[in-house]
């Protein structure tokens, strides 16, 4: 599908997963993974099966929707986590936080900047009826004014920030000023509001403001919800080194079966990485992806140990290219022919 590639910056023509990763004592790995298919290719049945989509995989799911069944899936399959974070592409979904809630799970959902808030319930109710004609009415209504939480950010006082390390980076404490209110939530739709946290992140030098909506025990630390926040940036540490260290974006493949096969790989991959990490905090608590890979490479045994092996594998690798090209060729002066 045509997309933004985060990889390379610009649209492309890509393809579009949905991940989870679990992350424990700042070391991530991911844990599964589902392929994204839009709705133009779910209806078209013949180009699924040229692929090899399964038929219960032939149905139109959203990114919302799948990366709900996972967190469901991962529950079942007896995985331990103890609460779910994901950024605002997710965050906007006011029925994911719904579902989520209601399934007793604990998240931390970062949000857009005009995700509308209220200080106060909205208590929304259905208007009374004024008429015994037409239809009775059924949307729900309140009188009570939403916000932003960027409005809400701007009405708060300096001295109401408070100053928080959440913990040791690459150059120095990760330090950030840090605001939470209960607010209530109301997308229009749902019988009653929900009482949630709204955590403001601002860095230290008012630059940049990021928020986030959790549904944590109502009495959770400005600390705790900090930290929730922060569990992000494992995650995507462990995206960036599973793209450097375990080739997770260095595949060509074009089936379904083949592509849940490469990603369970790089799986098995990040969360052999993140064991050795863990295990090796002790004596070595600066150990990175990168470092282990270069040991592996150094005592793993090689095909290359000579000049002349060296030379063979070149050899080889050059004839299954020309063995390719020349099919290529073959199959292309077949295809004129054919339309001649």
């Amino acid at each position: 599908m045509i997309t933004l590639n985060g990889r390379f910056g610009k649209v492309d023509n890509c393809q579009v997963g949905v991940f989870a990763a679990v992350t424990r004592d700042g070391v991530a790995s991911v844990v599964d993974a589902d392929l994204y298919l839009p709705e133009t290719w779910t209806k078209d049945t013949t180009r699924c099966e040229v692929v090899g989509v399964p038929e219960e995989a032939q149905v139109f799911r959203t990114k919302g929707e799948i990366a709900l069944d996972m967190v469901m899936r991962l529950r079942r399959e007896g995985l331990h986590f103890s609460f779910v974070a994901f950024d605002g592409g997710y965050g906007h979904l006011p029925w994911l936080l719904g579902e989520l809630d209601g399934e007793g799970e604990i998240f931390f959902a970062e949000v857009h900047s005009d995700q509308a808030i209220y200080l106060q319930d909205p208590a929304p109710t259905v208007v009374a009826r004024r008429s015994p004609k037409g239809r009775a009415p059924r949307r729900r209504q309140t009188a009570a004014v939403s916000m932003t939480v960027a409005e809400w950010a701007a009405t708060q006082s300096a001295s109401a920030w408070g100053r928080l390390s959440i913990r040791d980076g690459e150059k120095g404490e990760v330090i950030a000023d840090y605001l939470t209110q209960r607010v209530w939530v109301w997308d229009g739709k749902a019988p009653s509001a929900s009482r949630w946290h709204l955590l403001g992140r601002r860095e230290i030098d008012g630059t940049k403001l990021k928020f986030g909506l959790s549904n944590a025990k109502p009495r959770a630390s400005l600390r705790r919800l900090a930290e929730m926040q922060g569990a992000r940036h494992f995650v995507e540490q462990s995206f960036r080194e599973a793209k450097s260290a375990c080739g997770m974006a260095e595949y060509q493949v074009r089936r379904w079966q083949a592509w849940h096969h490469h990603m369970a790989l790089v799986m098995i991959a990040t969360m052999f990485l993140a064991k050795e990490r863990m295990a090796h905090r002790e004596t070595a608590e600066l150990l990175s992806c990168r470092d282990l890979v270069e040991i592996m490479r150094h005592r793993l045994p090689t095909k290359i140990v000579t000049d002349n092996d060296l030379a063979a594998s070149i050899i080889d690798r050059h004839r299954r290219r020309r063995q390719a090209m020349e099919s290529a060729y073959r199959q292309q002066a077949a295809m004129l022919s054919a339309s001649d």
